[in-house]
């Protein structure tokens, strides 16, 4: 019987995906951010939290987002650099950002942002997120992700890295069981959603409506 963490990760891999798309497997090229490499039973724990900001900063803010989300886009587009200029340089806030993976290209477009490491990962969102509707739109697998081998590409990533990566079994289950865990235990069942201080608010947010409830939790 295939769970269907079993299938989200097939399919994101291509190995169940229409018109037989394929990635071929191979280890990991030197140098990869490999998170999830240690847990092959697809246990979650060895997947790192992006942070950002102070861990003194008085308020914890948890952002879970989806790639393919067109009002996680949104949030990120008008609200999430003055948000961190505001609170998460000056110190107020400490910022997480995890993953939601309702779909294959999502979790493709996950692996890609990690496998180009945590100093780059949030450059890479920001492009993932600004150009979704031509990358996430496309009917393909194969096109899609072409075109997310792209946008690791500017990341500074090989081919060979690139194919390495989105074949990576082991860092895709890793992923799907670290969400599926996450998003349990926080009650996620939409995106974007945020815990500011444990306390779920969901849907996007403008700069006014999320420093307000900082503001209110500190």
């Amino acid at each position: 019987m295939i769970t269907r963490r079993k299938a989200l990760t097939l399919t994101a891999l291509g190995l169940v995906a229409a018109g037989g798309y394929g990635l071929s497997g191979r280890d990991n090229a030197p140098g990869l951010a490999r998170l999830g490499a240690a847990n092959a039973q697809g246990s979650g724990e060895a997947i790192q939290d992006i942070v950002l900001g102070s861990d003194d900063a008085p308020v914890k803010v948890v952002e879970y987002a989806s790639f393919t989300c067109p009002h996680c886009a949104s949030f990120h587009a008008e609200t999430f650099k003055p948000f961190k200029r505001d609170y998460i340089d000056t110190g107020k806030v400490q910022f997480t950002f995890r993953e939601v993976y309702f779909d294959r290209y999502g979790l493709w477009a996950s692996m890609v942002a990690r496998c180009a490491g945590p100093d780059r990962y949030m450059g890479v969102a920001d492009v993932l997120f600004s150009t979704l509707g031509d990358w996430a739109r496309q009917g393909d697998p194969a096109v899609v992700a072409d075109s997310l081998k792209r946008i690791g590409a500017q990341a500074g990533l090989s081919q060979e890295q690139l194919d390495t990566c989105l074949a990576d079994a082991d860092m895709a289950s890793d992923l799907v069981a670290w969400y599926e865990a996450n998003a349990a235990r926080d009650n996620i069942r939409a995106t974007p959603s945020f815990l500011i201080d444990g306390q779920l608010h969901t849907g996007s947010l403008s700069l006014a409506q999320i420093g307000a409830l900082v503001d209110e939790a500190s």
